[in-house]
């Protein structure tokens, strides 16, 4: 049974390295969630630095996961001082259970802030695709199926939670 890739980018107002209340408030709530969110009932697993490496996405270890990337609009730093994105890469049993966990509780909450440290770029924030079961998407694989959504619109290779539904693996 095919398995449902969720990857997620926003640029941020600031680097992740800025010592702000803004950015110190964004990594609390980052935290939380993803202790949450790991824990949700049809979460399989999501990109890890294989050393934790905070703030070194572009020169950590992904394992599996492959080589760190970020959409060609993304035109801000990609040091440990001036990367100001937060992308995450996951991978979840069925779309009913993506969607519990990413639209209700902390995550909502904090969807519901997303301005205060997100800049609206006019480029989707999200992507969904199917992959076969024992699959590990990579960072690539989630820009190029969000590039496609940003250029073509949804289709079954790439598509928004909104249209997922109508789809299916």
């Amino acid at each position: 049974m095919p398995h449902l890739a969720l990857y997620t980018f926003g640029v941020l107002k600031s680097p992740l390295a800025e010592p702000t209340p803004l950015m110190d408030e964004f990594y609390a709530r980052g935290e939380a969630i993803y202790r949450k969110i790991s824990r949700h009932p049809g979460h399989l697993a999501h990109a890890e630095a294989a050393h934790g490496d905070r703030g070194t996405l572009f020169e950590a270890d992904w394992g599996a996961w492959g080589q760190f990337a970020v959409p060609a609009w993304y035109a801000k730093g990609r040091t440990a001082e001036t990367t100001a994105l937060a992308a995450t890469l996951s991978l979840w049993t069925d779309l009913r259970s993506a969607s519990e966990a990413v639209y209700t509780g902390l995550h909502r909450e904090a969807l519901n802030r997303r301005y205060d440290w997100f800049e609206r770029t006019g480029h989707p924030g999200h992507v969904f695709w199917w992959v076969p079961e024992g699959v590990t998407p990579t960072w690539r694989d989630g820009v190029a199926r969000l590039e496609h959504l940003h250029e073509h619109g949804p289709a079954p290779h790439a598509f928004t939670r909104e249209t997922a539904e109508r789809r299916g693996p």
